[in-house]
């Protein structure tokens, strides 16, 4: 269930509206997607939703973390941080407390789920349970935690973000989306199938990656040897980055009107009725990755992003 037990975001959301108050909007859905990521993961709530309180000192190390590993990237040689991480100086040093009170953070979770679970006083459904039940290496499950809150926290905040953004610039968009939801609510109850009818609303959130990606560029490293399809030459260790940015914003994938904010380009052209949607290419689309590697979390994502929007207009100001 995607919410907190002590402030959930609905409460937030209707106190604000009631209110008629301005909110930063993009600190109000991160703090919702980190409890939200956290009680997925962790199985816990870390009901850090009031705006007026600052945010709790992990949310704040994962933050510190994020940034000076993404800063990383910006550098214009690797030597100049690999040099701070060997003296222990500046930005490095920042990033090595920041990690250590990360996993200091999940291994105390860990050893108190595991003791909990052998004394059977702990039955959950969350990924955490399910990889100690597994038998999996303390470090392993460690990492592969923080992996899946790392990719589900600002994804999530910056999709949402940027959607209701657009969808502040584009009444007519909005207000198709509203009577889509209209419908679908007087047909039955809200349930994970009656959000996945909601067609309108994916393109709009489809057409919003596409403009704005949450990941606007990322890397991978070749394994072996490689061709690509345009017959450059990929050696092995060599570094492959892709920009989903650009890739959004290119005219020979989305014609002369990339520019602008269509949700109809997800729909088959010859469907008045919008009943069927485009299958994009996901290699044309990247947002989530593609192939083996595809994120595990798309259609989770999906259905936490549709939930939001369903509920509240946004104006801006």
């Amino acid at each position: 269930m995607m919410v907190c037990s002590k402030f959930d975001i609905m409460r937030v959301m209707e106190s604000l509206a009631a209110a008629a108050q301005e909110v930063e909007l993009q600190d109000l859905l991160r703090r919702f997607a980190f409890n939200v990521i956290c009680k997925v993961s962790l199985g816990i709530d870390r009901c850090c939703l009031d705006p007026s309180e600052p945010a709790s000192p992990i949310a704040r190390a994962f933050d510190a973390a994020s940034v000076i590993s993404a800063q990383r990237g910006a550098a214009p040689l690797f030597i100049i941080w690999k040099t701070k991480r060997w003296l222990g100086i500046g930005s490095e040093r920042k990033l090595k407390a920041a990690v250590e009170e990360v996993h200091a953070y999940v291994m105390e979770i860990i050893h108190t789920r595991k003791k909990k679970i052998e004394e059977g006083e702990f039955v959950g459904e969350d990924l955490l349970t399910r990889l100690i039940t597994a038998g999996h290496d303390e470090e392993v499950i460690r990492d592969m935690v923080i992996s899946f809150i790392m990719a589900g926290r600002d994804t999530t905040s910056a999709a949402m973000t940027w959607l209701f953004w657009l969808l502040s610039c584009h009444p007519d968009a909005e207000k198709e989306v509203v009577n889509e939801i209209k419908v679908v609510k007087q047909e039955r109850m809200l349930s994970y199938e009656s959000l996945n009818e909601l067609k309108m609303l994916k393109a709009c959130l489809c057409e919003s990656m596409r403009l704005y990606p949450p990941v606007a560029w990322d890397s991978k490293h070749a394994m072996a040897d490689d061709l690509l399809p345009d017959s450059t030459h990929v050696r092995a260790r060599d570094r492959v980055t892709y920009f989903p940015y650009g890739m959004g914003r290119m005219e020979a994938l989305w014609g002369k009107n990339w520019i602008e904010f269509k949700p109809d380009r997800w729909f088959l052209e010859l469907d008045k009725e919008r009943g069927e949607q485009k299958n994009v290419y996901p290699y044309k689309f990247p947002i989530f990755q593609a192939g083996l590697r595809i994120c595990i979390g798309k259609k989770m994502a999906f259905i936490q992003r549709k939930y939001l929007t369903l509920r509240y207009h946004v104006s801006q100001r």
